[in-house]
């Protein structure tokens, strides 16, 4: 489905990650991206970025805001798949014995945690430097340990829009194999190093307040500043419908 430029499948999570985990390991490398206000905002302004997200093989909407809101202007929406659903689902449900994944981001420090919770067989992990992808030789040993650690699933979760520049990186190759998923803090909620919302708050497209409510200091400018401009991209998109 078309909303603000980009081509969003129609899946919710469940349906996302059955799909994702057909995938074998050994074909070749695409990546997964789900784009929320946030992103589709800073997509608007900064439209270099926008390849990094059509270049991907799929795009799941995470927002339920934006779905309600281009719902409510007269837009069709797709379903909403949170990037964090669809990743606990995957390492719940479709990871076989023993499978290893590889992990690019989150605190080493969490990493014990995340393995517990889950019961995964150790990963291959890297916690790639603060500004890593501004630095061509940090960007590249990222994208090498990808491909010296092939997996069915590799999770990118270094952030928006570090991870889609690092998927792309990867895919660029031609050498990578699996699916890559950027999935911003996703694994951080399942290690428990952040607090989701309240199950409640998520269905009743609140997550962002909550997020907003634990990390103030970082966040008031894109929740209170940045993101309320998704009502007007939508609005414009829907005059340009007609």
């Amino acid at each position: 489905m078309q909303l603000l430029g980009l081509e969003f499948a129609d899946l919710d999570a469940v349906a996302a990650a059955g799909t994702l985990a057909c995938r074998s390991a050994s074909e070749p490398f695409g990546y997964v991206t789900t784009p929320n206000a946030d992103h589709l905002v800073r997509m608007h302004r900064r439209p270099e970025r926008r390849p990094l997200y059509q270049n991907a093989m799929l795009r799941l909407l995470d927002s339920r805001v934006v779905a309600l809101v281009a719902r409510l202007v007269g837009l069709p929406a797709p379903r909403v798949a949170p990037g964090s659903d669809l990743t606990a689902l995957l390492l719940a449900r479709h990871l076989t014995a023993g499978e290893r994944i590889t992990i690019v981001g989150l605190s080493p420090r969490w990493l014990p945690a995340l393995v517990a919770r889950c019961g995964l067989a150790p990963p291959a992990h890297l916690d790639p430097p603060r500004g890593f992808e501004r630095d061509p030789a940090a960007l590249q040993a990222a994208v090498e340990f990808v491909l010296a650690h092939p997996a069915r699933l590799v999770f990118l979760a270094v952030g928006s829009p570090r991870q889609e520049a690092l998927a792309a990186a990867i895919q660029a190759t031609g050498c990578a194999t699996g699916t890559g998923l950027c999935i911003g803090a996703s694994l951080e909620f399942i290690a428990g190093a952040q607090r989701r919302a309240p199950v409640r708050m998520q269905h009743a497209g609140l997550e962002w307040l909550h997020r907003l409510g634990c990390d103030p200091k970082r966040l008031v400018r894109r929740y209170l500043m940045d993101c309320p401009a998704i009502v007007p991209l939508l609005l414009r998109e829907r005059l340009a419908r007609g």
